[in-house]
């Protein structure tokens, strides 16, 4: 998968935004020809960020099929800072749970130069990561590869978040619910959120606010079972408990609980 362009990060920025997009009218936003904005279309389609329709653009017809990369590519800048926010909520020394998914990632990233850690993850992409902090001591738990995702998934998984008791458990979600709180589209990625929440003495969350246009059938858990949740901004007019703190790149922080 190619590296995406600033064009390109902005028409994707766009469809999330508004939708369906006019190849004429990106051209006339960004100053450039019609056939400099169709490389771009073409390059997202090809990568399966958007879909071809007639005379322009749309966001892909199920976006939530898309691989890890993929997803990873989405919100990209809120999701590093997000990440950048709860990793300086974790001091070293710390043992942390993460769970799946893309913004968690980041998280890990934000942790490799936080000296004396613990890791323990069936996220690959954070293994991965962690190649990189020597003086980490990182645990994978065991389980069957879902290589869409680049995790681990079964019952040893769960077993294996078990067997710790960790300062801290990062999770995101796949959907959130003023409603019904944080949501995910399978139940075993609900299942492990759940199993970082039970062997962590602190949770953060860590979700954009695009996950508040979603919905998903499996509930983890409610925001009061919560400590942080770190998030770009939040939905208007939602009733939140407790007083929005500001850190650092203008991230809104929420304690919940």
């Amino acid at each position: 998968m190619s590296e995406l362009n600033d064009r390109q990060r902005q028409i994707m920025e766009q469809l999330r935004a508004s939708g369906q997009q006019s190849i004429n009218e990106l051209a006339s936003d960004f100053g450039v020809a019609t056939q400099t904005i169709r490389r771009d279309i073409n390059d997202l389609c090809d990568q399966g960020l958007a879909r071809r329709v007639h005379g322009g653009v749309a966001p892909p017809s199920n976006p939530l099929n898309l691989n890890f990369h993929v997803r990873s590519t989405l919100n990209e800048d809120r999701k590093r800072a997000i990440a950048a926010a709860a990793a300086a909520m974790i001091p070293e020394g710390s043992t942390v749970l993460l769970g799946i998914g893309t913004t968690v990632q980041y998280v890990a990233e934000a942790l490799v130069q936080t000296p004396d850690i613990t890791i323990v993850t069936n996220n690959l992409e954070v293994a991965r990561l962690m190649c990189n902090a020597p003086s980490c001591d990182v645990h994978v738990v065991a389980g069957q590869l879902r290589p869409e995702d680049r995790d681990l998934v079964g019952p040893q998984v769960l077993e294996g978040y078990r067997r710790f008791v960790a300062d801290f458990g990062v999770i995101g979600a796949g959907a959130l619910d003023p409603a019904f709180g944080i949501l995910d589209f399978k139940q075993f990625d609900a299942e492990v959120s759940n199993a970082i929440r039970a062997s962590a003495r602190q949770m953060l969350l860590v979700a954009d606010h695009s996950k508040w246009g979603r919905t998903a059938a499996h509930r983890v858990a409610g925001f009061d079972a919560m400590d942080h949740f770190i998030t770009d901004r939040l939905p208007e007019g939602l009733d939140w408990s407790g007083p929005p703190v500001t850190v650092p790149g203008g991230i809104g922080l929420s304690r919940v609980g």
